[in-house]
């Protein structure tokens, strides 16, 4: 591929922060085929209001990205920043643009060596956009050209009128529990 993508990551900054710097140092500091970019734990006060923190989301952290790759770990699906930044990724802005989305799979995920992925244990807002063929899901690949190919695909769905995203779920409001959403 000729172009770096801008690519934000989406994760649960407990459990997957492993994962997030491997995809940094492999596809950005060895590979350079993304310019990476994600919220660090303190980037954001949480005590900020919700609006604001989702505002500051999509202006100052996912401004200019042209994909979000969502690392997905065993509870990342009950996490309402990893919510928040799919829903602002997905939104076609005039100061910002819709990005292409990628879920990915981690080995951390309960799933993940198995033929069946059950998908009420991924993020709510990506399993949605799945059904609509917005979004891809892959598992886990330490493999740059195939990395590359998928960030790539959805670089250039990302502003295709058909399928357009699915942004018709309620944000959440909260962190969830449980072992899977409903």
């Amino acid at each position: 591929m000729a172009t770096k993508h801008k690519t934000f990551i989406s994760y649960h900054h407990a459990n997957d922060e492993y994962y997030k710097n491997e995809f940094k140092k492999i596809f950005s500091d060895i590979h350079d085929i993304i310019v990476p970019w994600d919220v660090e734990i303190g980037d954001i006060d949480p005590s900020l209001k919700p609006d604001t923190i989702r505002r500051k989301i999509r202006d100052e952290y996912l401004r200019d990205s042209t994909v979000t790759v969502v690392l997905i770990g065993s509870h990342t699906w009950q996490r309402r920043h990893v919510d928040w930044e799919i829903y602002s990724s997905l939104r076609d802005t005039q100061a910002n643009p819709r990005s292409g989305l990628v879920g990915i799979l981690l080995p951390s995920h309960p799933h993940y060596n198995s033929n069946a992925i059950n998908l009420q244990t991924i993020p709510p807002r990506l399993y949605d956009n799945l059904e609509s063929r917005f979004a891809k899901l892959h598992r886990w690949s330490v493999n740059p050209s195939e990395v590359e190919n998928w960030i790539h695909e959805a670089f250039e769905n990302r502003n295709k009128s058909n399928p357009l995203p699915n942004l018709q779920r309620e944000l959440f409001k909260y962190n969830r529990t449980g072992s899977q959403w409903q």
